[in-house]
């Protein structure tokens, strides 16, 4: 594995523990969002799509990682 490879490997992992981080936070507040129904219904919708949003990209860049490790 090449030094620039090694680095686009670390540097991957560092957005996806930011952004595992910050999909956790969006997790809570669509949590606390749902347990105060019906107040803010309105809201839901964008609240769940964002949160479904950030997990769909935090699971494409976990299959990123895997096939550079992987070497493919």
């Amino acid at each position: 594995m090449t030094q620039t490879e090694q680095t686009n490997i670390e540097e991957l992992k560092t957005k996806i523990k930011r952004l595992n981080s910050k999909a956790g936070q969006m997790k809570m507040d669509l949590h606390d969002l749902a347990e105060g129904l019906p107040t803010d219904y309105k809201t839901l919708m964008d609240v769940a799509q964002a949160t479904y949003d950030i997990y769909q990209q935090l699971d494409e860049l976990k299959q990123q990682l895997k096939k550079m490790e992987q070497g493919k």
